[in-house]
Order: C-alpha cells, then sequence, then structure tokens
C-alpha cells in the first residue's frame, strides 16, 4: 500500500496521457496524496480541470499561476514528494531530463527533485528503438532513475511492446514494490563489495586486452544495494558510467588494480558481488613505446590473478560471496564448476546465446545457483535483475 507517500506526478504530452487519470485514481486508493505537474504539450490530451478534480489539488503546469507574480515553486515540489513519477514521458521530455534543458515546469521539477524518479515512456516503436531515444534512456538510468517498459510480447529485436506506456495497474505495482524495497532497508548496517566493468591489460601506450563489458549490471547492483541501506564500495574497470547516489567508487584499470582493491576492501566486508569482466591474461611484457606495424606479431600472454578464488579462500565465517558467469556452451556445467572450486556462496550464469542480454545491452536473463539448489528468472531490464540478485543475496546473508 502507498498511504501516506506524496507523489509528483508528471504528464506530457503523449496520447497515453489519458492512462494518467486511471493512474491517478489507482494511486489515490492505495492512499497515495498526488501533485499533477503537465507541460503544456500535455493538456492537449487531458485537461487540468479533470486532473484537479481526481486529485483535489490544483494543477501546475506553468511557472507563475497569476500575473501578480505569485509562482509555482519546483523546489517545494522536489523537498515534498517522497518518488516522483512521469507516466506518459515522450521522447522529447526523456531527452530534455537527460540533457537538463528546463523549458518547462515540469522539467525544472525534474532537476529539482530531492525523491526518487521513474519513468513510463510512451512513444511508437521506431521512437522508442531510435538510438539517440535509447542513448537518453541510459544517460537517465546512470543518473538512479527507474525505467518502467511492457515486459511482454518482446520479437527477435528485444523492443516489441517497448514503445507503449505501461498499463495504469502495473505502474501502480512498480511502485508499490519500488516502496516496498525501501522500506525494507534490509541491508542496512551492511558493507557490500561490489566490481564491474571490464579490465584493460595493457600491450603498449595505446592498445589493450579487453571485452565488450559497459559495467551496466555492476552499476545496477550497487545502486539497488545502496536503495536497501547498504554502505556500497564499487571496485570500477574503464567504464563511462555515473556513480550511484551514495556509493563509494574506486577505478582501476587492470585486473592486477582489481585484485589489489578488492582483497583489501573485502576483509571489512560483510559481501561481495563479483560482477566485473575481468581479463583472464596479460601480455607478458608491455611496450613504453607504441608498437610499429612490422608483420606478424606475437605477444606471449600470462594468467591474471583470479580475484573469486584469492577472495573465496580469504572469506570468513558469515561473509556471502556471489560470483558471475557468462558462459556460450555447457552452461551450467561450467558455472557449478565454478561455484564449488572457487568457494562462493551463489553463482549468477548468464549466456550469450540469450539474444539482447549480457554485453552493452539494457537487459538480462540469469540463472542464480547455490548450494542447495537454483532460481531461474525471465529476461528483463537489468535494473530488476539487479533487484532479483539482491533478494537472494539477503536471504543467504540472514542465514549467517
Amino acid at each position: 500500500m502507498l498511504k501516506g507517500k506524496k507523489i509528483v506526478l508528471g504528464i506530457t504530452g503523449s496520447i497515453a496521457a489519458y492512462k494518467a487519470c486511471t493512474l491517478i485514481r489507482l494511486l489515490i486508493k492505495r492512499g497515495a496524496e498526488v501533485q499533477v505537474v503537465i507541460t503544456p504539450a500535455g493538456k492537449e490530451f487531458v485537461t487540468p480541470i479533470t486532473l484537479s478534480a481526481l486529485t483535489h489539488k490544483p494543477v501546475v503546469s506553468e511557472f507563475f499561476s497569476q500575473r501578480d507574480g505569485t509562482w509555482h515553486s519546483h523546489v517545494d515540489l522536489g523537498l515534498w514528494a517522497d518518488l516522483m513519477l512521469i507516466a506518459p514521458c515522450t521522447a522529447s521530455s526523456i531527452g530534455k531530463m537527460a540533457h537538463g534543458v528546463a523549458d518547462n515546469m515540469l522539467i525544472t521539477t525534474y532537476l529539482s527533485m530531492k525523491a526518487p524518479v521513474m519513468i513510463a515512456p510512451a512513444m511508437d516503436l521506431d521512437m522508442y528503438a531510435h538510438a539517440s531515444t535509447q542513448h537518453n534512456l541510459e544517460i537517465l538510468r546512470s543518473y538512479g532513475n527507474h525505467i518502467i517498459t511492457p515486459q511482454s510480447g518482446f520479437l527477435a529485436s528485444g523492443l516489441e511492446g517497448k514503445g507503449r506506456m505501461e498499463e495504469p495497474e502495473a505502474i501502480v505495482e512498480a511502485v508499490e514494490a519500488f516502496f516496498s524495497r525501501e522500506e525494507a532497508a534490509d541491508l542496512s548496517g551492511k558493507r557490500i563489495l561490489i566490481t564491474a566493468g571490464p579490465t584493460y591489460e595493457k600491450i603498449d601506450p595505446v592498445r589493450f586486452i579487453g571485452n565488450y563489458s559497459s559495467g551496466k549490471m555492476g552499476f545496477a547492483l550497487a545502486a539497488e544495494c545502496r536503495r536497501r541501506g547498504a554502505e556500497v564500495h564499487l571496485i570500477a574497470g574503464p567504464v563511462s558510467l555515473s556513480t550511484p547516489e551514495g556509493v563509494t567508487r574506486e577505478d582501476v584499470e587492470s585486473c592486477e588494480e582489481m585484485h589489489a582493491a578488492a582483497l583489501r576492501t573485502f576483509a571489512t566486508c560483510d559481501a561481495a558481488i563479483l560482477c566485473a569482466a575481468v581479463a583472464d591474461y596479460r601480455p607478458s611484457e608491455q611496450s613504453a613505446t607504441k608498437i610499429k606495424r612490422k608483420g606478424a606479431l606475437t605477444l606471449e600472454l600470462l594468467p591474471n590473478p583470479d580475484i573469486a578464488r584469492d577472495l573465496g579462500n580469504q572469506k570468513r565465517a558469515g561473509q556471502v560471496l556471489v560470483g558471475f558467469a557468462l558462459e556460450t556452451d555447457s552452461e551450467e556445467v561450467h558455472a557449478l564448476e565454478k561455484l564449488d572450486k572457487k568457494h562462493l556462496d551463489l553463482i549468477v550464469l548468464n549466456s550469450l546465446r540469450n539474444a539482447g542480454t549480457c554485453f552493452q545491452t539494457d537487459e538480462n536473463q540469469i540463472v542464480i545457483y547455490s548450494r542447495e539448489g537454483k532460481e531461474s528468472f525471465p529476461k528483463k531490464p537489468k535494473s530488476e535483475v539487479a533487484s532479483d540478485i539482491v533478494d537472494v543475496l539477503v536471504r543467504h546473508l540472514s542465514k549467517q
């Protein structure tokens, strides 16, 4: 239930704006107090009079409500709310939010918001699938915003049904689930180590051995653990993502640097989630100058330190260690071998055979193994995958 929750509902200029009326009724029925902020374009689809009748509050749209100097304070709204929910949210508003284009009351309210923000995109599929829209959504995710999209009807592209706004009932369920996790604070007092992103192993000053990891999964895990009350230490390889709010970040480049940082930090942690895609090998020698083209080149590679194994050997009673296994074949066999050999408590398996998941994507599909069995999950956004992983981690920490 949402009793006593204060929600700013942002409405933008989409045909889906009519669904906001149902959304308001559902939120209020569950006990929420709703304040609508609507863009000028949004008023072309649903009238402020209708929205005001549903919320019993004046609808905020313009900076100034009268010509006598009376104005609406976006700062006050940002302090008042427990949550900002923007539904529907057009491609235009998503772009403005991502780049700080504060040309209407809704965007200025968003930029002043101290509470978490949830966004339900609404546009046609081609607009949603466009690279600029996806880039802007990724920027908003990196800011810690929650993106709500339909979870059914996938085609091979992975985007079928994604442009339309999620139904009001499902949006309210997502809001309730969010507050449930927030209020649980089930990691309060815990210190969590998370590794994320790739490592780069230098060949010379301009070349390296690396992989395609974007760090999105690890950063989503860091944000989720922080939301649940944990003190989070994030060790990040070379990525371009923004640090989740409240998370302590340590940047490294090579496996050896990540290995040293992880061993140093793990000793004071209650759990570690090893999500980084660490290079298994490094060149035996690094040239101090750029290697010139002279025909065939032979590189001798040396094995890198095994971070999961060494933390597993160091693990003390009461600590929980979570590893990741990215496989292309015999997935379960390899995952279980890694779980056993590296003394892990949990291992998260994802497979490159699942299209649209793993490297540089916004979704993942996982199976989590423990010594008690396994749990399988459908394909979903990485923010939701992070919630599933942390749910399982919390259960294991409670057994310690």
